[in-house]
């Protein structure tokens, strides 16, 4: 599980400075800590009430990240760190928000960070790389725990805590960044100059409900393979379990990865090069029943792939349907790790079951069905479909952050920036690009959206891959030259990771262009390929 949830933390991203009116209760202050740094006076956000708040200074050096995501960040340097207690009256609630400051080197910025799964916010390793790179930074833990420790999730009476449900969903971010800002100010005397969101997973949906119904909170926000339509994508990934369940058919990690190597190698020359990357997994129609027959070895022994192996991996790559054949969401993306949602373990007595990913196990069980203890393999399709429209119909107002309207962002003077990877193993790409083309009707077409919204789909990167070693990009560095000097990003230049594990330099397209094989030069090199819109669009 270790291995699933640290692609899950948070990526990098950005926010906006204009200190925000609060709805003032009497300042909250204490005492002065050591070295400047002190407890300052606080205006709880409206609806909230001042529990406390705290000031220390932090040595810096190696900071080791909390939880399952853990990670580490080196190098950090002093900083002062202020921690002001939230309650929302009535509700029971206690929420953090953590604010770092830099002893020295401030970068004029402001940068709150976004969570990962079902926690609100980040565990240290992306505060400790903002304030390196010179940032005052801000999170919350929203008065949670973490990133799957869902033990707030119902109350005593096994109902779902609605208000703790919320903070998760959408008041705690925006609560963050007031309380953020204000701390800033009065540290160094003046409000920031610039300041920015950064979020992946579900840092980058917390980037995107901040952009529907916060838009001034932030100048700019980073907002990564992002965990919008959370009530529909978070059933969706649980029918990898539920088809092997029915089919009774569980193809091992190395029979899946059979599949996928097939298929990338399949689609690979449709940029024109043969280069180990798919350039559009969407253009990728590979039929997993060419393989049917064919050996592999795995595990030193030789398996024969068969046509009910073929025909999960079809129903896994294509994506839940009703019994009727009515398409619910969009599958697993091809070249993606198919292990990732369709993990099996062999149990005492030998026999193969599925191993659920976590996030989507615990929607079911605890939001859905209520029953922390029910077991999701026994679901059929039927039920799943129901489970779907369940999701739907109790959720999406609170959770589904899929408002297409982002006049408001838009006017405010925002930029949002987005990349998702194509080969995403657990939120599947084609619902961002979803979201984009709802956006665009909504508000007047593509090039209109890329005055102040920016999508690229990257090739190869899984989950939040770029910001976890799997590839490399700058994508704050292009997000600020955006805000600040104006200079909209044409492409993100990146290293990838190619399916034979070698670097590869590419400048990821900007949707919905994809990159095309100049037909000469390293194919390793960004310079051998270029920008086109696909054929099909």
């Amino acid at each position: 599980m270790k291995k699933f949830l640290t692609v899950l933390a948070t990526g990098a991203a950005l926010a906006a400075v204009n200190l925000p009116a609060a709805t003032a209760e009497t300042p909250y202050g204490s005492a002065p800590a050591a070295s400047g740094c002190s407890a300052p006076a606080v205006r709880a956000p409206a609806g909230t009430a001042v529990e406390s708040v705290t000031a220390d200074r932090r040595a810096g050096g190696t900071i080791d990240g909390t939880g399952v995501v853990g990670g580490t960040v080196t190098g950090v340097p002093a900083f002062c760190e202020v921690v002001v207690t939230l309650t929302h009256p009535g509700d029971d609630d206690h929420a953090k928000v953590r604010t770092w400051l830099p002893v020295s080197g401030w970068n004029g910025r402001f940068q709150a960070l976004g969570g990962s799964a079902f926690a609100a916010g980040d565990n240290g390793v992306g505060m400790g790389t903002a304030v390196r790179n010179g940032y005052a930074a801000t999170t919350t833990d929203g008065g949670l725990a973490d990133a799957v420790d869902i033990g707030w999730a119902l109350n005593a009476k096994g109902e779902v805590d609605t208000a703790l449900l919320e903070n998760l969903a959408s008041r705690s971010q925006h609560e963050a960044a007031l309380v953020g800002k204000q701390v800033v100010a009065a540290h160094f005397g003046r409000p920031a100059s610039y300041s920015y969101f950064n979020g992946c997973s579900t840092g980058g949906r917390q980037g995107y409900l901040e952009a529907q119904r916060h838009p001034d909170d932030f100048d700019g926000i980073l907002a990564d393979a992002p965990a919008v339509n959370w009530d529909e994508f978070e059933v969706a990934t649980l029918w990898p379990q539920v088809v092997m369940n029915n089919e009774r058919t569980y193809p091992s990690a190395c029979e899946f990865k059979a599949f996928t190597d097939a298929a990338v190698a399949a689609c690979d020359p449709l940029d024109g090069a043969r280069d180990n990357l798919v350039a559009d997994a969407s253009r990728c129609d590979f039929d997993p029943r060419r393989l049917i027959g064919t050996t592999v070895v795995c595990d030193g022994k030789e398996l024969t792939i068969t046509a009910a192996d073929a025909a999960v991996v079809r129903r896994i790559w294509d994506g839940p349907r009703t019994a009727s054949g009515r398409k619910l969401w969009s599958g697993v993306p091809v070249g993606a790790d198919l292990a990732g949602l369709a993990g099996t373990e062999r149990d005492a007595n030998g026999q193969v079951k599925g191993t659920p990913f976590p996030v989507p196990r615990l929607w079911v069980t605890t939001w859905l069905k209520k029953q922390p203890s029910f077991d999701v393999s026994t679901i059929t399709y039927d039920q799943f479909t129901r489970l779907f429209e369940q999701s739907q119909a109790e959720y999406d107002r609170i959770i589904g952050t899929d408002d297409p309207d982002l006049s408001a962002f838009r006017d405010s003077g925002g930029k949002l920036l987005t990349w998702h990877g194509q080969a995403d193993q657990f939120i599947p790409t084609q619902g961002t690009v979803d979201y984009r083309r709802q956006v665009e009707r909504k508000m007047g077409g593509t090039k209109r959206v890329d005055d102040f919204y920016r999508l690229f789909l990257v090739p190869g990167a899984a989950h939040c891959g770029l910001n976890k070693g799997a590839g490399t990009v700058d994508d704050l560095a292009a997000l600020t030259a955006w805000v600040e000097q104006g200079r909209a990003p044409r492409t993100l230049p990146a290293t990838l990771i190619d399916a034979s594990g070698r670097s590869v330099e590419r400048d990821v397209c900007r949707y919905p262009e994809v990159s095309r094989y100049r037909g000469h030069g390293d194919p390793a090199a960004a310079a051998s390929f270029r920008c086109v819109l696909p054929s099909r669009h």
